[in-house]
């Protein structure tokens, strides 16, 4: 009797936290042990059951096949909440896993994506990679230095040819010069060929 009394305290407290997690709602339903939540069917094995008095105490008097059809249908219950839980762990273990795939193919793409962007804002040069800026700054400084060596070339190429046309005006005046003293020596020579002949003939003559 004390054991079924411990039974059915057990029983009760689970009822009533089964009728808690049911938010406590109450049923218009037929109380019966066919149908209906757990909490009904206690409450419809405490109405049915009979109660006496015996030195001073109140006992509650319950049929055995109504407590073992509630007993049952408690077992039932808590296989199926079980049952419920195992899939519900399961759910959730599915869940765990496809976060962490989900999380690992995320850390992937967000570095590809830091790679990606790197590449996109670095420059090979030499095969090295650069930043943008730098690569520009290199590349701008071959311009300019090239710019420069060009700009110096037409200078002094410039110059030489200048220098090259000075030369050779210099040697046509002098071509010129050395032709004109040339023929003026000829001519002096000539002239005193011509003034010798005149004196040996002069010379002659006298004779």
């Amino acid at each position: 009797m004390k054991g079924l009394k411990t039974l059915l305290i057990a029983l009760a407290l689970f009822a009533f936290n089964l009728q808690n997690a049911q938010n406590q709602e109450t049923t218009k339903e037929e109380l019966s042990l066919d149908k209906g939540p757990i909490y009904s069917q206690f409450e419809y094995l405490y109405k049915k059951s009979g109660n006496y008095r015996s030195e001073g105490k109140r006992y509650e008097v319950v049929r055995v096949i109504s407590l073992d059809k509630l007993r049952k249908n408690v077992l039932d219950s808590l296989n199926a909440s079980s049952k419920k839980a195992a899939e519900l762990n399961a759910t959730i273990y599915g869940h765990e896993a496809t976060i962490t795939s989900l999380n690992k193919k995320l850390e992937e793409t967000t570095n590809n994506l830091s790679v990606v962007t790197n590449e996109k804002d670095s420059m090979s040069f030499l095969g090295i990679l650069v930043s943008k800026g730098t690569y520009n700054f290199i590349l701008w400084t071959i311009i300019c230095g090239l710019l420069l060596l060009f700009l110096l070339f037409v200078f002094k190429f410039r110059r030489s040819n200048t220098l090259t046309q000075e030369a050779k005006t210099a040697l046509s005046e002098v071509e010129i010069e050395y032709e004109n003293h040339r023929r003026r020596a000829l001519e002096r020579e000539q002239k005193i060929s011509r003034q010798l002949q005149d004196e040996i003939n002069k010379h002659k003559k006298s004779k």
